[in-house]
């Protein structure tokens, strides 16, 4: 071998191993070559992940759940409270309108009486 193709394989070596550490540089070791960008991802993600919790004011699942069972009881009983309070709302409504009418025909019946007067 001639010292220019040891020095290409050197060169050639060097560089591999530049970018094997570059790709590994930081990993906690779960990088995969056959999905490279994707293991680095799911890697950068899980590192960062309690700062975008916080940063984001995210919540975790098992903290959702625990809140919807917290709470499950009470909203049954709230969404239960609006539907008797909306059939009494359709009952007062109808109520007022049957008030109405009965105001109406006793000032109609007043404006007769005065009128009658009158003459």
């Amino acid at each position: 071998m001639t010292p220019v193709e040891i020095l290409v394989i050197v060169i050639l070596a060097i560089l591999i191993i530049f970018l094997v550490y570059y790709f590994f540089r930081g990993s906690g070791g779960r990088i995969t070559l056959s999905r490279p960008v994707e293991s680095r991802i799911d890697e950068y993600l899980d590192r960062k992940f309690e700062r975008f919790v916080e940063e984001w004011s995210l919540v975790r699942r098992p903290v959702l759940n625990t809140f919807k069972d917290d709470r499950n009881a009470a909203l049954d009983h709230d969404e239960e409270q609006i539907v008797v309070l909306k059939s009494f709302e359709s009952e007062m409504k109808t109520t007022l309108d049957e008030l109405e009418g009965r105001l109406n025909a006793l000032e109609d019946s007043l404006a007769a009486e005065k009128t009658d007067r009158k003459w």
